[in-house]
């Protein structure tokens, strides 16, 4: 198989490259040139922002492929410009969209046939929110390749690679030691995929042909708070003290869900959107999600290698507790 990552140098893309990777498929990835691709791969470098002339490296390559996939984030116009330009070079498109593409709030085992995000386009330019640019992408690649377009609406993200900082957070806080303001109740469910578990049903599912939407996280309650900090405390071997705290004392203390507390959501609407979605077309097309305890324990090992640092994405905020609230939260 012949695949070409629009990105492949971080994260999500990086798990795609790899995995194809190691099927001995042949590779070429295009990306600004921020970071080094892995060996063994084609490198093509140009900026999808630039419109055509960004493209340029990629419209002068010769040959075609079989696969696309694409994990854009921002204006839909990159993804309309890429998806346009290979449409007659590619068999299959997978783009890397979002649950965000529902319609806010979703309610508990919603499945792909729900409401979407209105007002999305894949002409939208300049300041884009997110869920309007994942919608525009969407859109953008069904545009281009229709019935041979793939949407693998992901929820969280976590593993291996995470520049965004959430798992790293928990994992460098916990490794510090002592006692750690953990959020309760300790079970509740979460809803995830690790994107190494992505990377490879994405491979398989754009291999088959499948096309059309499908929700790539986990069962709700794949693992719980509880779980993931546990295997936290295990993996990194620091004998840190999980202070369970009630969501009501962390809210009115300040705490931010989320992003405060990496993560974390109390019970509502923003908890049942993202961590009560519907997950049962992407598991009988075959999806599989590893154990918490394999993905925080791989995450730890590459943290380590990494010294300690995880790498974090520019265009999104820094996660964790500020220390000194966490102080407060303590003495209470």
């Amino acid at each position: 198989m012949k695949l070409l990552m629009l990105g492949g140098t971080e994260f999500v893309g990086r798990a795609v490259t790899e995995a194809a990777l190691e099927r001995d498929w042949e590779v070429t990835v295009f990306h600004r040139g921020h970071h080094a691709p892995p060996p063994g791969v084609r490198a093509l470098t140009g900026d999808r922002r630039g419109g055509e002339r960004g493209l340029a490296a990629l419209a002068d390559h010769p040959g075609d492929w079989d696969l696309v996939v694409d994990t854009w984030s921002g204006v839909p116009t990159a993804v309309r410009d890429a998806a346009r330009l290979l449409a007659d070079r590619a068999r299959h498109y997978t783009y890397v969209s979002s649950r965000s593409v529902y319609a806010y709030p979703a309610p508990a085992g919603l499945d792909e046939d729900g409401p979407l995000v209105g007002g999305a386009s894949p002409d939208e330019e300049g300041d884009v929110p997110y869920d309007r640019a994942k919608r525009g992408g969407e859109l953008a690649a069904l545009d281009a390749f229709g019935d041979r377009a793939l949407l693998a609406r992901a929820g969280l993200i976590i593993g291996p690679g995470e520049n965004i900082g959430r798992l790293p957070w928990w994992l460098t806080r916990i490794a510090r030691g002592g006692p750690v303001i953990a959020p309760g109740p300790r079970t509740a469910q979460l809803q995830y995929v690790d994107a190494r578990d992505l990377a490879s049903w994405i491979l398989d599912a754009a291999a088959a042909g499948l096309h059309g939407p499908y929700n790539t996280v986990s069962r709700p309650g794949h693992t719980t708070m509880g779980g993931l900090l546990d295997a936290c405390v295990r993996v990194t071997g620091s004998g840190a003290e999980l202070r369970w705290t009630d969501p009501d004392t962390l809210l009115a203390a300040g705490v931010e869900p989320w992003s405060g507390l990496p993560v974390w959501l109390p019970e509502g609407e923003l908890y049942d959107t993202l961590y009560q979605g519907g997950h049962a077309r992407a598991e009988a097309a075959g999806l599989r999600c590893r154990p918490v305890g394999e993905t925080v324990a791989d995450t730890w090992t590459w943290l380590r290698e990494l010294g300690g640092t995880a790498p974090q994405r520019p265009d999104r905020p820094a996660v964790g507790l500020d220390p000194r609230l966490e102080e407060k939260l303590l003495a209470l």
